[in-house]
């Protein structure tokens, strides 16, 4: 175990450092000149040089690089352009919003999922199989924008439960930011519970045509223990596969919903920095998240080994 938990993480950082280089030559290479774009087309070539070498626009490509990444190990990630305050407090301000929505988000996904997984597999050509897949391809095809306006106009406007977009502070207490982010969650979980019940279902049902099922069934075993006990620990692998995958989207991928919902989180920032050149604030953003796909495969490469320990022999 210790063997394979050494090769996964040296490929981890191997990764980390390639994708740090491929990040930094991309934004780099954009058009547009951050330090026009701040001070304005009115802006003389002596004001727009001066802005450059504060910023360290005028160093070498090279050096640039080594300074940021270096930063980034130390958690320094510099100064925002358009901000004027370190990019590690707007990260910081900005995560407490989009990682607890993440992770409710996911919650909801497999919680809904799991189960209907699972009866649609032990249910297999039946009323109720069709009938969870036919729901779960509407979740697919339904956009989560749609499903965000329709949680706003039933649960904020018609039956106000809950406020239909903003976000009070952590500050104002532990419910009432919860509040506002039940309706996001909802929104981005449905869509995501959708696609992860049809990979439990197809997963389940390959499972379930193994001869040890077989097994396990002609030795007197009740069907459920079968299901749960048997079959869908073995089917956890492709599951787990796309819990990490859709973690790394709820927390990256969420600027509709923060924009629906007007929720201040990573997605708005990224978005806001990308249209005002704030190249600092989207560099280190960007390698935060990608940092935390990186993490997140890890964890769930390690979950192979955990739910199938016949992975640890073949490392």
């Amino acid at each position: 175990m210790t063997a394979y938990l050494l090769k996964r993480l040296a490929i981890a950082l191997a990764t980390l450092v390639l994708a740090s280089m491929v990040v930094f030559a991309v934004l780099e290479i954009l058009p547009g000149d951050p330090a026009r774009l701040m001070l304005g087309m009115n802006a003389s070539a002596d004001q727009v040089e001066l802005l450059r070498n504060q910023m360290g626009l005028d160093a070498s490509l090279p050096w640039r690089y080594l300074h940021w990444a270096g930063g980034l190990l130390s958690l320094d990630f510099g100064r925002s352009y358009t901000y004027s305050v370190p990019v590690i407090d707007l990260v910081r301000e900005r995560l407490a919003v989009s990682l607890p929505l993440a992770l409710i988000a996911l919650a909801l996904s497999t919680i809904i999922a799991i189960p209907v997984g699972l009866f649609s597999a032990s249910r297999r050509g039946r009323a109720g199989d069709t009938l969870a897949m036919g729901a779960a391809q509407l979740g697919v095809a339904v956009p989560n924008f749609w499903f965000a306006l329709m949680l706003i106009y039933v649960f904020a406007v018609w039956l106000r439960l809950v406020p239909a977009g903003g976000f009070p502070g952590w500050s104002a207490g532990v419910w009432p930011a919860l509040k506002s982010l039940l309706l996001p969650a909802v929104a981005l979980a449905l869509p995501q519970a959708a696609i992860l019940a049809r990979v439990t279902r197809s997963a389940l049902i390959e499972v379930l045509n193994e001869d040890y099922i077989r097994t396990a069934r002609a030795k007197g075993l009740p069907y459920r223990a079968v299901l749960w006990r048997h079959a869908l620990r073995n089917a956890m692998i492709p599951v787990l596969t796309i819990i990490g995958l859709q973690f790394a989207f709820l927390l990256a991928g969420t600027i509709i919903i923060e924009n629906v919902f007007y929720l201040p989180g990573l997605g708005r920032l990224v978005f806001q920095a990308i249209t005002q050149r704030d190249l600092i604030v989207v560099e280190s953003v960007v390698m935060l998240l990608v940092a935390a796909v990186i993490a997140v495969n890890l964890l769930v490469d390690l979950s192979y080994a955990i739910v199938d320990p016949r992975l640890r022999g073949r490392q």
